[in-house]
């Protein structure tokens, strides 16, 4: 992928002018990030994370031996589709020019209408693997802390297309949002694992079409994988010990991207060589004991030097994404609702 260009005129065009922007709730500090440890996990989180090295990690070892093979990918995002709504929620299928959308609002979240939030949902898997259905819970649950509808992509994935591509659907997604209405202070843009890469490039694509009034209120992130070279994370210590990822896992991702890379013609875009003072603030959630701390914590000292305001939250104990095990996990909830006051706020 190549660095975030300019749109074209007639492109920019089409989106309204943005209301006049509200100055930040949280000042710029020390330019360092601000850092929580949380508890440590509960029996339930535990079990979580037993279930994950049983089962996915075995999985993902045996697949990054042989990234190249046809492995049917998109299976477990059908497969997700028996997995029962949270009573109340009100799910909305909209079309985008290369890819579709869902709209997303827990019990008692009011419609969106394009006056109040909304928060712009970019998941994880990978780049590879997930969607609305394996994120259905976690987006309603977000819903409802943040009192705000959900707008989850249902991004083009590699290998059958590049990061450039994805995050083209995910660019598509903000415009629809602006389209419809929606003023930047008014969106989030939030992401798990892939998609905390997909919501911080987003940022920065916004930012170098040189629109200030462009840039949405917040960035937040749960167990982002922030970058793609895969150097300084192979060397974390908690590349041994995590409950998901075994170490090949992340040299076979990196395989798969630069294969989908070079079919479309892209360079591979790090979003963290292009952090830029003036980005949205940033809030971000990590276990502490997986192999992504390396790209949270890296990123957040990146940010606050720039000038961004930046939180991280350490969660102990906790697998990959725990968040997904909300309700199950206490710690997951807890996590949420952090993140839905985080939202409110940001967008108030």
């Amino acid at each position: 992928m190549t660095a975030p260009s300019k749109v074209s005129g007639t492109a920019r065009a089409a989106i309204s002018p943005a209301q006049a922007r509200q100055p930040r709730l949280f000042p710029v500090g020390d330019r360092r990030p601000s850092e929580i440890v949380e508890d440590g996990a509960g029996i339930a989180g535990r079990l979580a994370g037993l279930v994950a090295m049983m089962t996915i990690k075995p999985t993902l070892a045996i697949g990054s031996h042989v990234p190249k093979l046809p492995w049917p990918f998109g299976m477990l995002d059908f497969a997700a589709r028996v997995l029962r709504p949270a009573p109340g929620t009100v799910r909305a299928t909209i079309a985008l020019p290369h890819c579709t959308a869902q709209l997303v609002r827990a019990a008692g979240v009011l419609p969106a209408d394009g006056k109040r939030s909304i928060i712009l949902y970019l998941h994880g898997g990978a780049f590879l693997t997930c969607g609305v259905n394996t994120h259905g819970r976690l987006t309603t649950e977000l819903s409802r802390f943040a009192d705000s509808p959900v707008f989850v992509v249902n991004y083009r994935m590699i290998p059958k297309h590049s990061i450039g591509v994805a995050l083209d659907d995910c660019y598509d997604a903000y415009k629809w949002l602006r389209l419809a209405g929606y003023a930047p202070e008014r969106i989030v843009l939030a992401g798990d694992s892939a998609g905390g890469y997909l919501a911080l490039a987003l940022a920065q694509r916004l930012q170098a079409e040189g629109l200030d009034e462009e840039l949405p209120a917040a960035v937040v992130t749960m167990s982002p994988l922030f970058e793609i070279d895969n150097r300084s994370r192979a060397h974390h210590p908690n590349a041994r010990t995590d409950a998901m990822f075994p170490g090949k896992a992340f040299e076979a991702l990196v395989e798969i991207i630069g294969a989908a890379a070079d079919r479309q013609g892209e360079e591979i875009y790090e979003p963290l060589d292009h952090i830029e003072p003036g980005l949205p603030r940033t809030l971000i959630h990590v276990s502490g004991s997986e192999v992504l701390l390396n790209d949270a914590r890296k990123a957040a000292r990146m940010l606050a030097e720039a000038g961004v305001p930046v939180e991280v939250r350490i969660w102990p104990g906790q697998m990959h994404v725990f968040q997904l095990c909300s309700p199950i996990v206490g710690e997951a909830t807890r996590s949420l609702r952090q993140i839905g006051d985080y939202i409110r706020e940001a967008t108030w």
